[in-house]
């Protein structure tokens, strides 16, 4: 399955130790999210009364299990809010010295779009970088997209393959999934977690428009990219903070919540992505409302729907609070059972 070849290819469960139901066999094209027309008739699942549900909260619980949120902030979160701020009034600092994106990545991206591209010129572009190459080859010749029994040794050949969309969301995956590499092993769960729900968000997205369902694709993969950067600027507190502290508070919550996605914003700006990036990232930075129409929305839909699965494969989520956000998603619990089979295989 595709989600399967992503999980081998990229090593998308390194080191995440979760309890795994069974497989779905079934098609990963096929998933069955309700269109708009279909939103309107979804009820909830309960009577009972609504009860506001802090999904953010929920999700930190998974991004780091072992600390319990207290009220104030200390030294080590504080030290991290004044690298933040730093960040948001200069993003290019941190997008040269915290969160490198490789250079590659927009060109390729451009090239690998424009269908009037030369395919000898796309192919130097690829094999500039050999690690690329190589995952462009093995992708090529998983079981998922093998078109006979012999071996695909050369690009040009797995270009003819998977053709030029799947080549792009395979090669800016490659090249995303640098870029989020946590070394310390004690945070290692963080970015294993942060990396999977990018991924299931990117995959969520792609199917859930039909407009441009490559750039949605993209966006999902570079939404998060702003809670990366803090929590790298958090590695960098560390070394000056005292042993034991950890980030705690509801008020870094909060930041990790509320100033990541207006970072992510500014690092696509940075980053030179299509300008369509960082308005749709700016719309999603409005935290207490969700965006009306565009990528915006969608990516609000497919963020919910993959936070909903992670929590609710990890028994962080009660059956009445995960009706209530799927409600919100515009999805019926059926729906959302069949994605969930497939989710967790990334």
């Amino acid at each position: 399955m595709f989600s399967k070849a992503f999980k081998k290819l990229f090593n998308i469960r390194e080191n995440v130790v979760v309890e795994k139901p069974t497989s779905f066999n079934g098609p990963m094209e096929q998933l069955p999210i309700h269109s708009t027309e279909q939103i309107a008739e979804v009820k909830p699942a309960t009577s009972s009364p609504v009860v506001a549900i802090d999904l953010s909260a929920l999700f930190y619980s998974l991004l780091f299990p072992s600390t319990q949120l207290s009220g104030s902030a200390n030294e080590l979160e504080k030290s991290v809010f004044r690298r933040v701020e730093a960040a948001l009034a200069s993003p290019k600092a941190i997008a040269e010295r915290v969160l490198k994106m490789p250079t590659q990545v927009a060109a390729l991206d451009k090239q690998l779009a424009d269908e009037n591209t030369d395919t000898k010129a796309l192919l130097a572009l690829i094999e500039k970088d050999p690690v690329l190459s190589v995952e462009v080859l093995k992708l090529c010749n998983s079981p998922l997209f093998r078109r006979s029994d012999k071996d695909v040794t050369s690009l040009q050949l797995a270009l003819v393959q998977l053709g030029r969309d799947q080549i792009r969301r395979f090669v800016t995956t490659a090249m995303m999934r640098k870029i989020i590499d946590v070394k310390p092993i004690y945070f290692r769960r963080f970015g294993s977690q942060i990396w999977r729900h990018s991924m299931q968000v990117a995959f969520l997205a792609s199917e859930l428009t039909d407009e441009d369902p490559d750039s949605a694709f993209l966006l999902g993969l570079v939404h998060d990219v702003g809670k990366i950067a803090i929590f790298k600027l958090l590695l960098e507190a560390f070394k000056q903070a005292e042993p034991g502290e950890q980030p705690c508070s509801s008020l870094f919550r909060q930041v990790m919540t509320t100033k990541s996605l207006s970072l992510s914003a500014l690092l696509a700006r940075y980053w030179q992505l299509p300008s369509l990036f960082e308005s749709e990232l700016s719309r999603l930075a409005v935290v207490d409302s969700k965006p009306a129409g565009g990528l915006a929305e969608v990516i609000w839909r497919a963020n919910l729907i993959s936070e909903c699965s992670m929590l609710f494969e990890a028994g962080k989520l009660q059956p009445d609070q995960l009706n209530r956000l799927l409600f919100d998603a515009g999805m019926d619990r059926a729906a959302f059972d069949d994605i969930h089979k497939k989710l967790v295989l990334f």
